[in-house]
């Protein structure tokens, strides 16, 4: 049900229209095949729903990045996977900023976040890194930490002593994997809002509680 508004909201048109970029939305993780599919990578797998979502495929090598240009929610946008790897995610995001000449208000980050349970989404609209390197670096570079961030769920460690690094390069079970997408879907849905100039009810419809649960509830 939730799908159908959506769709009814923001019908889906051809890749490339014409006109400029107003939006860049960047999903963070790392490139490689080692690194497919694992947990840090969740910010790629979020722009890649949405990326689905519009019928398009983040192919075009640009700005140190795999990228796409779409409508979201009828602004032209800039999808992003930047391939500088996560701790200098900012070195991509900035230069495709400075490149159509936007404002850090115009940047959507999706991000990994091990505070968050899995299948968890939390939207906000600017703020710290909270210890998230890819989102500490784009803040650094930029100079400024007012843009909307998207953050999805992957849960703290399995063990207190294991490896945080070993943690988040690690790949999700089938099991995490189902319950991830909601969220994933969840949050492309909350990039589209924030394009829409409603990221009050991305916060409000996404924020509350995990997604299978909104699902669950109807909501």
């Amino acid at each position: 049900m939730l799908d159908d508004l959506f769709a009814k909201l923001f019908p889906r048109p051809a890749a490339n229209p014409p006109g400029p970029v107003e939006y860049i939305v960047a999903g963070l993780g790392n490139p490689g095949r080692e690194y497919e599919d694992t947990r840090h990578n969740a910010g790629y797998l979020a722009v890649e729903a949405l990326a689905d979502m519009l019928g398009v495929k983040i192919t075009r090598l640009r700005f140190k990045s795999l990228c796409a240009e779409c409508l979201v929610a009828g602004k032209k946008a800039l999808l992003l996977k930047p391939a500088t790897f996560m701790n200098l995610s900012g070195q991509a995001v900035t230069e495709a900023l400075a490149f159509y000449k936007l404002p850090p208000e115009r940047l959507i980050v999706i991000c990994d976040d091990i505070a968050l349970s899995q299948g968890t989404v939390r939207v906000r609209k600017g703020g710290s890194d909270g210890g998230q390197k890819g989102l500490k670096n784009i803040i650094y570079l930029l100079g400024s930490d007012n843009f909307p961030r998207i953050r999805v769920g992957i849960g703290p460690k399995a063990h207190p002593d294991m490896d945080l690094v070993d943690w988040v390069i690690g790949r999700f079970s089938q099991e995490e994997s189902e319950r991830l997408k909601p969220a994933l879907n969840a949050a492309a849905r909350a990039a589209e809002l924030i394009a829409a100039g409603n990221i009050n009810e991305a916060m409000n419809r996404f924020n509350r509680k995990s997604i299978e649960q909104k699902n669950e509830d109807g909501v």
